[in-house]
């Protein structure tokens, strides 16, 4: 199998390439920085491949699945994972802050899934795994925009499984809980949750790859309590959250210990 993964020289991209590398598939990863992106192509090794890619830039992201198949063979699967995250009061946030996370956590996501498309059904087979969270689901405050484009993916991605499960193509939505990734940052910690490391959350990915797992949770048990808030009345919602301690989360988050992470997410 080859696959495609953006946001692959960091974090969860890259946990899932070396998973995938490990199960013995083929992978090319894409990041902002071509140069991170190969020197992390060659230390994941098994002849994976590094690009560039702004997935803002759908001219860009044809290049790198184009580049990918001329290097790796044609594509089996592409994972949608680049994201960012920036923590504040909606009302106090820049506005271009807001249209950058939607242009890369959602039409980012939009675009790779088009591109995908293009070549998964004329062949009628291939793999979307899309990237959402936790925090798509629970929506915790001060994460409002974030929370916006991860619940968005959610819905975006189901009402794709509808439309292509009869094209032989599969979907996948992974979202994530608190993974130690530079993008928590800074974040409070939780009653209910516990931070995972970002190898658990490739190997999940890898893993529904293979078994075709529509929709995931790392780790499993934020299942429950994202059911649960979705599920109950708005009170009894929001006395979940807070009970979990899942709105201090970004509220009440350290942001000079994120500094580093919000001024690189900005360029």
């Amino acid at each position: 199998m080859h696959i495609a993964i953006t946001g692959g020289a960091r974090g969860i991209g890259r946990a899932t390439a070396e998973a995938a590398v490990a199960a013995g598939h083929k992978v090319s990863i894409a990041d902002l920085d071509l140069e991170l992106s190969q020197t992390a192509a060659e230390e994941i090794g098994g002849g994976t491949a590094g690009f560039a890619v702004d997935v803002r830039d759908a001219a860009a992201f044809e290049a790198f699945l184009a580049g990918a198949e001329e290097t790796n063979g044609p594509l089996d699967a592409v994972v949608n994972n680049a994201g960012v995250a920036f923590l504040g009061a909606f009302a106090e946030e820049d506005p271009e802050r807001t249209e950058h996370t939607v242009a890369v956590n959602l039409l980012g996501v939009m675009t790779g899934t088009r591109l995908a498309l293009d070549r998964f059904l004329p062949r009628r087979r291939g793999h979307i795994v899309n990237l959402a969270s936790s925090a798509g689901q629970i929506a915790p405050a001060y994460g409002a925009t974030y929370a916006a484009t991860k619940h968005a993916v959610v819905g975006f991605t189901r009402a794709l499984r509808a439309e292509v499960r009869d094209a032989g193509i599969r979907t996948t939505i992974v979202m994530p809980g608190i993974i130690d990734t530079e993008m928590i940052g800074g974040f409070a910690k939780a009653r209910a949750t516990r931070t995972i490391p970002a190898s658990a959350v490739g190997e999940a990915i890898v893993d529904a790859l293979r078994t075709g797992k529509q929709e995931l949770f790392v780790p499993r048990e934020l299942g429950l309590v994202a059911r649960l808030v979705a599920g109950l009345p708005p009170r009894a919602s929001d006395g979940i959250k807070k009970l979990a301690g899942a709105d201090g989360v970004m509220t009440n988050a350290d942001m000079s210990a994120r500094a580093a992470y919000e001024e690189r997410a900005d360029r």
